[in-house]
């Protein structure tokens, strides 16, 4: 009988090691990953029967992407989440047509053995909701009124920027031209930066300089912009397409930091003309 095929991802190398050896021992033809990008190209290479993966790898609820690429391209694998949270059980409810378990650190390891092998035998049928792929352009287009009023909290709630007393036009009138530019940058492989965008960059820098920032607080405004478009594809991991995932995180993260450079370049020369 051909050796079920199991994906583990862990971010801790001395558990991958462990857990290989465990699953060997168990009679299972074991793929070790550590990264999302690791297990995102296992996946795209070879089928799997079951992929167990820790909730947190390097970044908290990154195991939830593993979990929807899985279940998207190979939808009758076993799925299962590590978590540290013994109260997990509630968040796990929210997507449950994703999970078929999950287990509890530490975990007690013949439990889960003997889980795996009995879901293998009696396997759960689940369907997967008819949700056409979108890449994640079409999100960001989609939801940009979202962002920006998101983006707008983020920042009167972040302690260092709401020192800066500003209306909340003041605090996103640049967001439309960074959002559209972002957009432009993902749906046309582009890398080059929009004149419009260029533009709004270097006013949001010189504006920036005279509202009273200091360049940190430029920095955290872009990442309060970062963390608020990362939770709106996490929202929507699974109407995103799989297969363009990693190659489109990788350019916006690219171009958020083009505008902010451009911010910062723009904040220094204001500032050097103002003194």
């Amino acid at each position: 009988m051909k050796a079920a095929r199991v994906l583990f991802v862990d971010d801790e190398p001395a558990i991958r090691a462990t857990m290989r050896l465990v699953f060997q021992k168990e009679g299972f033809d074991v793929t070790v990953a550590s990264t999302v990008k690791e297990a995102l190209d296992e996946i795209a290479k070879q089928e799997f029967d079951v992929l167990l993966s820790d909730l947190n790898i390097g970044q908290p609820g990154d195991g939830f992407t593993v979990v929807s690429a899985m279940r998207r391209s190979q939808p009758k694998a076993l799925t299962l989440i590590i978590t540290g949270y013994p109260d997990f059980e509630t968040a796990l409810r929210a997507i449950r047509s994703q999970v078929d378990d999950y287990v509890t650190k530490p975990a007690d390891l013949s439990k889960l053995m003997a889980t795996i092998k009995e879901k293998l035998t009696h396997p759960t049928v689940r369907r997967l909701p008819n949700l056409a792929s979108k890449r994640i352009h079409q999100i960001i287009r989609e939801n940009k009124a979202e962002i920006v009023e998101m983006f707008i909290k983020a920042t009167e709630e972040n302690s260092e920027i709401a020192k800066i007393s500003l209306s909340k036009k003041q605090r996103s009138d640049h967001l439309d031209a960074f959002l559209d530019d972002l957009v432009l940058k993902l749906e046309s492989g582009n890398p080059h930066t929009s004149a419009t965008a260029e533009a709004g960059a270097i006013k949001h820098g010189a504006d920036r300089q005279r509202q009273g920032y200091i360049i940190p607080q430029l920095v955290i405004e872009a990442r309060c912009l970062q963390s608020v478009i990362s939770g709106l594809l996490q929202k929507n991991l699974l109407a995103i397409d799989i297969s363009s995932l990693v190659p489109d995180i990788l350019r916006l993260g690219e171009g958020l930091n083009v505008l902010l450079e451009t911010s910062i370049r723009s904040f220094e020369n204001r500032a050097r003309t103002a003194a």
